[in-house]
Formats: C-alpha cells, structure tokens, sequence
C-alpha cells in the first residue's frame, strides 16, 4: 500500500504538470488569437474590415421620412377633412338620402373623415417617439384600417349600384322603394367587416423602439400574411369588381344616344383612373416587400434602401384617395353642386350675387338630365 510519504513526494510532480498544462492551453489560445488577427491583416500590416458583417445604414432614409411623410400627410390630412366635411354637412343639411348611392357616398365620407382624422398621429410617428401609450396606439391602428378597408369595400358598393341603375335600370326601378333600406343594412355590414378584418392588426399592434408598429421584425410570419391579405381584400377584389360593373355601364351608354353620353363616359373613366393611379404603384410595392420578406430579406443595403424609398412615396400617393373621392364621387353630380352652393351661401361663404350667376347658368343646360341626387349616368 502507498504510504503517507510517498503521497507527500507525488504532489510536487502532480503540480508541475497541471501548471505546465496551463502554459500550454494559453499558449495555444494565444496563437489562435494571433492567427486570427494575422488573416485579417494584409500584408500591410491593415486589418481587413471585408470579413466583418456589416450593418444597413438607414439614415439617409430616416431623413427623407422626418419631412416627406409629416409634408405631406398635412397636406392630405387638410384636403381630405374639408372635402369629405362638406359632403357630409351637404348630406344633413338637405336629408338628401334619397338612393342608394346617397347612402354610400355619406359612409364613404366618414370612412375618408376618419382616415384623413388619423394621418397626423402617424406623421407625428414617423418623426418621433410614440408618447401616448399601448391603448391609443390600438385605437389609432384600428381606426386607421377600419377606415381603410371601409373605403375600399364602399367603392365596391357604388360601382355595383351604378352597375343595377344603369345597365339593369328596369330591374333596378321596381325595387326603388327598398333600395335605401337595403344600402343603410349593406353599409352597416360592410362596417362590420371592416372591423373584422382588422382584429388582427388591433392584437398585434405593439410599440417596438418607442414606434407604434404591428410588425416585431421585419421577418415576422404575421407580416407576410396580413400584408397578402390587404393585397387581396384591399385592391385586387375591388379591382375586379369596378372592372366589371364598370365596363358592362360603358358598354350600355355607348348604345344610348343621350347628348350626356360622352360626359358620363368621362366621369367613369376619371373614376377608375383616379383608383388605378393611386392604388396600383403602391400595391405592387407592397406585393414586392411581401415577397421579398418572404423569402427571407434581401442582404443588399442599397436594395432596402430604395425599397423603403418606393414605399413611402407610393403610399402617400395612395393616401391621396381620400381628398380625392369627394372630387370623383359626390362633387361632380349636378345637384349636388347645387346644394354645396347653396350650404355655402347660407354659411356667408359665397355670395348671393355669385351663387345666382352661378346656379342659373348652369341649371338651363343641365336640365334636361337634372334627377333627384345626380347626374343620370353619374357613377
């Protein structure tokens, strides 16, 4: 058996090799540190930054969004709340809620109201921290899509209602009487699936760096699927829907001889151009991002430069729908010029000079064609 000595005489060799191991891990560390540095130096002496990540520098674009999206998001922010406020003043003021289209264009005004009303909380977003809270940014997101897809799915509305009074206007005429009853029952539906629509985006939405935002990243599966859905229910299927409706009226007023024929043909074409216009750059962007968040991001910091570029600009040209739908929709109706002119004399805007030139020299022309609410072929 090993003896107490013997033990005593071990311990100092035992010493020796474990200190001796040290010295040589930190020896091997230390030339794997050095072999390291040493490839990415050149022979120069320089470190070489090539075998370094580098991070996408987005200052360039934090700059352009500080006064591009608060300038213009003002500018459709006022537009969009004077014109779609007097069309809803024109509506209650005159109880002219007589066709379905009335209907409509009342809803689809408040719906532009709200959206115009929530533009500058999202201006004030892109050019500084979120101040007031989880719960306004939840309201402000849900105001904001419930609005949105509102306004689309009421385009929809009309075009079809056009569709009934025009091309099937015997159809249409003998439910005249219901008409109203079933535009008031089909608005508060379409308000309805709105707000459904938008759940998602009212749970999710979160403030991420002191942003009010719905996305936690920029590769979150949850993008990828509200932004298709927004795609589809948003854009392509009013797109198909106006398309439709208002290809089949063109067709049945190119067979009318009414001397109102051409103009009508305009204001449908106005109609569909204005929506192509600003929907069309913006959804092809969006349908690009999506894509390209997909497939997992894209690695060229110029390529996601412009990409954010492309859709900051294309989206305000998008926004611009809702000063414009008032332009398109409701100003354009004969009568309905008329009671704006008139609210406005009333309200010591226009004068009564100026009213009168104005009404009598352009009652004698339009009469022949002059109904309850529009124009006969207005869309």
């Amino acid at each position: 058996m090993t003896s107490v000595s013997d033990l005593h005489n071990l311990l100092p060799t035992l010493m020796m090799l474990i200190l001796s191991s040290k010295s040589c891990l930190s020896q091997n560390e230390e030339n794997s540190t050095t072999a390291t540095t040493t490839s990415l130096m050149d022979y120069n002496g320089s470190v070489d930054y090539n075998d370094f990540p580098t991070m996408c520098t987005k200052a360039s674009n934090r700059e352009f969004r500080s006064w591009f999206i608060p300038t213009f998001y003002s500018i459709i922010c006022i537009l969009g709340l004077a014109g779609n406020l007097l069309v809803i003043l024109t509506f209650f003021y005159f109880k002219r809620l007589k066709t379905m289209t009335d209907v409509y264009l009342l809803n689809l005004s408040f719906a532009d109201f709200l959206f115009a009303l929530s533009l500058p909380f999202w201006a004030a977003n892109s050019i500084a921290d979120w101040a007031l809270g989880l719960g306004a940014c939840k309201i402000m997101h849900t105001i904001y899509k419930v609005s949105f897809y509102c306004s689309m799915f009421l385009l929809c509305f009309i075009s079809v209602d056009r569709y009934f009074a025009i091309s099937k206007a015997v159809s249409a005429h003998r439910h005249r009487s219901q008409a109203v009853f079933l535009s008031k029952v089909s608005s508060a539906v379409i308000w309805v699936l709105a707000l459904i629509f938008s759940i998602p985006e009212m749970k999710y939405t979160s403030i991420n760096n002191k942003t009010c935002t719905l996305y936690s990243s920029n590769y979150d599966p949850l993008r990828i699927s509200i932004q298709a859905s927004q795609i589809v229910l948003a854009f392509v299927l009013p797109l198909l829907i106006m398309s439709v409706c208002y290809s089949s009226i063109i067709q049945t007023l190119c067979q009318a001889r009414n001397f109102e024929r051409n103009k009508a043909i305009k204001v449908i074409l106005a109609v569909v151009l204005v929506f192509l216009v600003c929907q069309v750059p913006y959804n092809l962007v969006l349908f690009w991002a999506t894509v390209d968040t997909a497939y997992g991001g894209s690695k060229n910091c110029n390529y996601e430069n412009i990409l954010l570029y492309a859709t900051d600009v294309t989206q305000c040209v998008a926004f611009l729908r809702c000063c414009l739908n008032p332009f398109v929709y409701a100003f354009i109706g004969v009568k309905f010029r008329h009671d704006l002119l008139k609210l406005l004399k009333d309200f010591g805007c226009v004068s009564q000079e100026r009213f009168f030139r104005y009404t009598c020299g352009r009652r004698r022309s339009s009469a022949a064609t002059d109904t309850e609410t529009t124009t006969t072929f207005s869309p």
